[in-house]
């Protein structure tokens, strides 16, 4: 591990946690030195190649693999039929979802392998292994398949209408379910007595993940182990779920057969959680050939083989009494599954998505519908955010719609609507329990850092120079989530390292810097002696894994319960060293030196000393109460961070070119374990989240059902000049459901980011008589708002 600067160490050992600690993983990353799954090799590896699907929609009427099969280097070519001889079972999805009658949602069979129809274009038909990766690519072309082409649907919008193309003939009319959350009739009674009732319908567009390391998968069989063993190197975001899946739905295999390993990931954003049909084929092939067979995703294939995200539309309505009080919020949601159901689908519109419906705002009632629809186009899952996203985007953009239309201040219908900080904690109108959240405080701390009271005379000046200007806020509610309990170990090895085995898995998010200050922190080791082992399915149990920016919180805790649980090791094996009784052996990690010393005495050894004369003692044979400890944390409760973006953007409204000229964000992350990191994630989050709003869109052929923006030539990405100086202040408001009082950051600013920026825009364009604009929010779309509202002729006069 490459150690930090010595300043920073005086400062942990100074003031403990909180403080601004630079990475330690990033000079081993930037400097080339990080493996990821590429990055592996095996002795006598074969490479695999998918052969996908370029119809939307088919029958495969034949499959000829013998031309490919006779060409130089190839060692196998498999179909679906090749896995189902094996017995080989679909990819799951994990959410038995119910429909609002009680009936169970439809179901999508989804194999490694397509076999008699496939439904997106990308769709896996066969898999090519051979002695390169040329050869397998040569031999992939080389398959002969017959295909009786299918009329297909792309259109969510339109989808569900009589008489469109079925994607699944189990699934009437292109529903997968139709669900429901809240309290539906007094939704309506609220309704039917409001004063006003706001109306709105938003477009949250698909979005292609993009992650900078593309997929991978590397697996090995060997027969000797276990009667048959596989080992899977895989870029995921958690070995276990991926492991579980493998073992139990589709090999059906206890789970010790099943070995994965993850090493450094290169962005995961929710993308890399999930089972894929590429991780079943390279087991399945190293069984079947008795070596190593690997799989690299190239740029273009990730953009048909990985999940998407997002693609809702959602009709909102907000009812008000007469004082502007928000009484009711109801939504229909479509939400697009696309062909398959993917490992966690429907949950990220239902149950994730419609938890923070009620945002911080005062709602007696909401009632949510949510309709699950297929497509016939790349499956949807979890993109960063997962379903909070979207609800936030949609609640905020009524409210600046409502405050519009009511001729009311867009901050104060805000303010007089926010749950009060005296109210907690609460309980909302969807059942979640607010633990804690001082959300005036925070929407205040925004506003000033953005100098909203100066924005009139910087609108002013714009105009001068033939400018829209527009400013616009934000404030989101995010819910963090994911498994209920997490583990830990920390060993004390032999090369005089401290070891911290963690359930969760960093995709770039700097854990192994958090989990040092931690372990640092509580055991009193230096952090250069700590290190991070994460993504190995045979070093724990079980593990949580990472999403639904759980990582701090949970394995936080259950790096806490482990280190008490070192410490209560420690002091018996110290009660035996310096001959003392166990209940005079004190323990202190102050100044960065764990030291177990008897009460009273200067009688004293340090925690690594003493880890290390307990392990030679065992070495020898001797008795010996050694430190390494593993435990599990009981997550109780989940966390609420929230927070205020404004956004301030100027428009050229001969060219419809949008520019952000200020971005301020205001956060409560709780008690902040690095701002530092905190910060970068919130950087993160925006930039991916104005990236939607701005200028991403996954865009299909409505007739052929092509992915026509399948490369970066037509998939636009933000750049650095798209991006803003984004000024993050994290107000401290502890979370009180956890010891460490965190909340989760990871995913907070693609949360608040969408709206911010469209909320900016319609206001830069309201005079124009735009109110509003679905994402993304290109030039060419912000200069056909204004040219359909009459901006031209404004211009012209």
């Amino acid at each position: 591990m490459v150690p930090f600067h010595a300043g920073e160490r005086a400062n942990m050992a100074k003031f403990g946690l909180s403080q601004p600690v630079r990475r330690i993983e990033d000079p081993r990353l930037l400097l080339g030195r990080g493996r990821y799954t590429d990055d592996i090799a095996l002795p006598g590896q074969a490479h695999g190649v998918v052969l996908r699907s370029p119809h939307a929609h088919a029958r495969i009427l034949r499959i000829d693999t013998a031309a490919a099969a006779a060409l130089p280097g190839v060692l196998g070519v498999f179909t679906a039929k090749d896995l189902r001889a094996e017995g080989l079972g679909e990819l799951p999805c994990a959410i038995p979802l119910r429909n609002a009658d009680g009936t169970p949602r439809a179901d999508t069979p989804h194999y490694a392998l397509a076999e008699d129809r496939v439904r997106y274009v990308g769709d896996p038909v066969a898999f090519v292994v051979a002695e390169t990766a040329k050869a397998a690519r040569d031999a992939a072309e080389a398959v002969e398949v017959d295909y009786e082409v299918l009329p297909s649907v792309t259109d969510l919008a339109t989808a569900t209408e009589p008489g469109q193309p079925q994607v699944w003939d189990a699934a009437r009319n292109n529903v997968c379910f139709d669900w429901e959350a809240g309290d539906r009739a007094k939704a309506d009674a609220l309704f039917a007595q409001a004063a006003h009732v706001t109306r709105l319908r938003v477009v949250n567009n698909r979005v292609v993940v993009a992650s900078m390391e593309a997929r991978a998968a590397l697996a090995l069989y060997d027969e000797q182990d276990r009667g048959g063993r596989f080992t899977l190197y895989a870029n995921t975001q958690g070995s276990w779920l991926v492991r579980g899946l493998l073992a139990n739905a589709v090999f059906r295999l206890p789970e010790d057969r099943f070995h994965v390993i993850t090493p450094d990931v290169g962005g995961g954003f929710g993308m890399k959680l999930f089972l894929y049909p590429e991780h079943v084929l390279v087991c399945f092939a190293a069984r079947r050939l008795r070596r190593p067979v690997k799989w690299t995703s190239e740029r273009t294939e990730a953009f048909l083989a990985d999940t998407h995200g997002r693609d809702n539309v959602t009709e909102g309505e907000l009812a008000l009494d007469k004082d502007g009080r928000f009484l009711a919020l109801r939504t229909r949601n479509l939400a697009n599954m696309g062909a398959y159901l993917s490992t966690f689908a429907p949950f990220i519109p239902t149950g994730a998505g419609t938890k923070v419906l009620a945002s911080v705002y005062g709602f007696q009632a909401v009632h949510a519908r949510v309709i699950g629809v297929l497509t016939n186009t790349v499956p949807v899952d979890a993109y960063r955010g997962a379903g909070r996203p979207e609800s936030n985007y949609l609640v905020e953009r009524l409210i600046d719609t409502a405050a519009r239309e009511l001729g009311i201040d867009r901050v104060e219908l805000r303010r007089r609507n926010m749950v009060p900080p005296d109210a907690m904690p609460f309980v909302t109108a969807m059942g979640q329990r607010y633990d804690s959240g001082d959300f005036p405080r925070v929407l205040d701390a925004a506003l000033a850092k953005a100098d909203w009271a100066g924005f009139p005379a910087r609108r002013a000046e714009a105009a001068r120079r033939g400018r829209r200007r527009g400013i616009g806020l934000a404030y989101y509610l995010e819910a963090t989530g994911g498994d209920p309990t997490e583990r830990a170990a920390v060993r004390f090895a032999a090369d005089g390292m401290v070891e911290v085995v963690v359930g969760t898995q960093s995709t770039g998010q700097g854990h192994e810097t958090a989990y040092a200050m931690l372990t640092s922190h509580e055991l009193g080791i230096p952090m250069e002696k700590i290190r991070i082992v994460q993504g190995d399915s045979d070093s724990l149990p079980s593990g949580g894994g990472t999403g639904g920016a759980r990582s701090l919180y949970s394995e936080g805790q259950a790096i806490l319960v482990t280190a008490a649980a070192v410490v209560e090791k420690g002091k018996r094996a110290a009660s035996e060293h310096l001959e003392a009784a166990v209940a005079d052996i004190e323990f202190s990690a102050a100044g960065g030196v764990g030291r177990f010393a008897v009460a009273g005495t200067d009688r004293a050894v340090d925690i690594l000393t003493l880890a290390r004369i307990q392990r030679e003692k065992a070495a020898r044979g001797e008795a010996a109460t050694q430190l390494d400890a593993a435990e599990q944390a009981q997550i109780q409760a989940h966390t609420f961070p929230n927070g205020c973006h404004v956004a301030e953007v100027e428009v050229d409204p001969d060219t419809g070119r949008v520019e952000i000229v200020r971005y301020v964000v205001a956060d409560d992350f709780g008690h902040p374990l690095n701002p530092l990191i905190a910060r970068g994630q919130v950087h993160g989050g925006v930039a991916q989240g104005v990236g939607q709003a701005m200028l991403e869109r996954a865009a299909y052929d409505p007739d052929s059902g092509q992915l026509l923006s399948a490369s970066f030539m037509d998939y636009a990405l933000p750049r650095a000049d798209d991006l803003p100086d984004i000024q993050v202040d994290l107000l401290e408001i502890p979370c009180e459901t956890n010891p460490l009082g965190v909340k989760g950051a990871g995913e907070a600013g693609a949360v608040g980011s969408p709206p911010a920026f469209v909320n900016a825009l319609v206001d830069a364009l309201a005079e124009d008589g735009v109110r509003h604009l679905d994402m993304p929010a290109t030039p060419e779309a912000v200069w056909r708002a204004l040219a359909a509202a009459g901006g031209g002729a404004r211009r012209a006069a």
